[in-house]
């Protein structure tokens, strides 16, 4: 037993109450960057207790605290304060990063283990000034363990955080328990949702009828959401388990209706849940994680006929149906509930529940690759950390209906951790009483991601539809810079309201409120998306650029105005119509 401070270079072993053999050895040490291995070791099995890693950072020039899914809340916190950032399997990513001005990185700090529950903070002392950082071990863990490990990357390199992050992604995938899965495609188009327009009401023909009209638009793919297994539109679970498509007369023939249309099709299922309504809750009666949940009964994926049911359940649709996706939802309600059960002898094969997570997903991946290898499968926040990226290709902002600038923000903080993994925008709706301008900034307020619509295309006046069809036109046109060109999101504090992609000598800015666009270096094109409602646009330029050949489009994809401009030193003033598109080409 340990009871006092363990210090291997500046992490220190604050608490460490394991009567066990623990070593804290640096595996790297460069400029800025260390990298340390915690590792514990025991002859016979033990119920771990919560060990603290802590170390301190100087408080000097941090503006705030980078959280993988702290949405608008990116300020410093005391160390008075309660919560920490919790990280597991399913739930955000084990990382946080203290950021300076200018977009400067101050410390970001990672671990490699995002299977198991970590808990980290970085918090301010009032009484010396210093962030206090932990990492917390076996929060959760209720079952024995022999061995344990875990690596913890320090990096105080001069970066922007978003690099700083970048990395970390990049070092994530160095680890063979980690390692991306494939990226189809179809995963880099614009997709179309039935969630928000349609709920549980959903009817074939005018389905159909959207589909073509999405298609014409320029959309390559349709999730077709909750609705489908059953005739309930309450709006609630209870019929989950069983996913027989009572919906429709023929399931498979309305697959095949829309993939001939030219859409690829995938399906929404809620994986944890079980409704009490289902035959499958009483065939798996006992085998739960929980019966009191907001929603519905939660399988126990720690039971081998438990796992195997669930992916024989994607199988059999992916082979019936011919699907070309899915929609796996609710990921992060496998946990530990007050009445879970760690008894071993009830026929569990596994007692962390996140281990039988890992098992089933990369399960449920490698099979349905066999029957499709360019299937793809979307998971959603906060389940699109490093873990997820193994078995999900598609990684999609958390729920937003109507709210453009969360649903930014929410791309933004996704991408700068899913390297080449496809990060879509949460579905866009709003309201067709919208003027075409305020409508066009919930869309182009997603094109750093791929966009996703959930609006029915066959209600909407003509200019939201000549908007939607102009600008999904720009965004493919665009798509290898937008989804893979170097990302900069700046100012988080103030929800990333400059944001740019620049690939091979081009640059694309998204432009979200009266910032000034700083250009440093002469691009062969530049873009600009006015994604607000006021039409100046100034452009800083660090020296004169020279002629440039311009046009200014409105969101319906009219020009307005077309000439050409010296792009001189200092500030170059632009009147681009609200939710419109600036474009200039570097005359040689």
């Amino acid at each position: 037993m340990i009871d006092s401070f363990e210090t291997t270079q500046n992490i220190t072993i604050k608490q460490n109450q394991n009567p066990v053999e623990n070593r804290l050895n640096r595996l790297l040490d460069e400029e800025g960057l260390s990298i340390y291995r915690f590792s514990l070791h025991h002859e016979t099995e033990f119920i771990p207790k919560p060990i603290i890693l802590e170390w301190k950072f100087p408080a000097v020039g941090v503006l705030g605290v980078w959280k993988p899914t702290a949405d608008f809340s990116k300020r410093i916190e005391a160390d008075w304060e309660l919560g920490n950032h919790e990280s597991r399997i399913s739930i955000d990513a084990p990382v946080l990063a203290l950021f300076r001005a200018n977009d400067e990185n101050g410390l970001c700090f990672s671990c490699s283990n995002a299977i198991n529950r970590i808990e980290m903070s970085a918090k301010y002392r009032e009484e010396d000034n210093n962030f206090y950082c932990q990492v917390i071990l076996f929060t959760e863990c209720k079952y024995p363990i022999k061995d344990f490990s875990i690596d913890i990357r320090l990096d105080s390199r001069k970066m922007p955080f978003f690099e700083a992050l970048r990395q970390t992604s990049t070092w994530w995938e160095s680890y063979e328990f980690l390692k991306p899965a494939y990226v189809p495609n179809i995963t880099k188009q614009p997709l179309y949702s039935t969630w928000y327009q349609f709920h549980q009401d959903l009817d074939e023909q005018l389905l159909l009828k959207e589909c073509s009209i999405a298609k014409k638009m320029g959309f390559e793919a349709i999730i077709i959401d909750d609705g489908w297994q059953t005739k309930d539109n309450n709006r609630g679970y209870d019929y989950t388990g069983d996913w027989r498509p009572e919906h429709f007369e023929d399931f498979g023939r309305l697959v095949r209706n829309i993939q001939d249309i030219g859409l690829k099709v995938g399906v929404w299922y809620s994986v944890p849940f079980c409704g009490t309504k289902s035959e499958a809750y009483k065939r798996f009666k006992g085998k739960f994680l929980t019966e009191n949940h907001r929603w519905a009964p939660v399988f126990d994926p720690r039971f081998p006929e438990v796992r195997e049911y669930l992916v024989n359940t994607y199988l059999q649709a992916a082979r019936d149906w011919n699907l070309d996706g899915f929609k796996l939802d609710f990921i992060d309600d496998f946990k530990s509930y007050p009445e879970t059960s760690f008894d071993l002898n009830d026929g569990k094969d596994l007692l962390s529940i996140n281990a039988a997570v890992d098992i089933l997903l990369t399960e449920v991946h490698a099979e349905l690759q066999k029957i499709n290898p360019e299937i793809f499968i979307e998971f959603r926040q906060k389940y699109t950390g490093p873990a997820m990226r193994k078995y999900g290709n598609m990684l999609r902002a958390f729920d937003c209906p109507g709210d453009y600038t969360m649903n930014r923000v929410r791309i933004a903080d996704i991408k700068m951790l899913a390297g080449n993994t496809a990060v879509h925008a949460d579905m866009v709706k709003w309201n067709f009483d919208e003027t075409v301008e305020a409508a066009a900034l919930h869309y182009i307020n997603t094109f750093f991601g791929v966009p996703q619509i959930s609006v029915m295309l066959s209600e909407a006046q003509t200019s939201h539809l000549n908007m939607i069809t102009f600008y999904t036109k720009y965004w493919r046109e665009n798509s290898e810079i937008l989804l893979h060109g170097e990302f900069s999101p700046k100012l988080p504090l103030e929800n990333y309201p400059v944001q740019s992609a620049t690939k091979d000598d081009k640059i694309i800015f998204g432009l979200h409120s009266d910032q000034i666009i700083s250009l440093q270096s002469t691009m062969d094109a530049i873009d600009v998306l006015n994604a607000k409602s006021s039409e100046k646009v100034l452009v800083d330029a660090t020296s004169d650029f020279g002629e440039y050949d311009y046009a200014i489009y409105d969101c319906k994809g009219n020009i307005i105005a077309k000439d050409t401009i010296k792009v001189t030193q200092g500030i170059n003033l632009f009147h681009v119509p609200a939710s419109g598109l600036l474009q200039l080409q570097r005359i040689v």
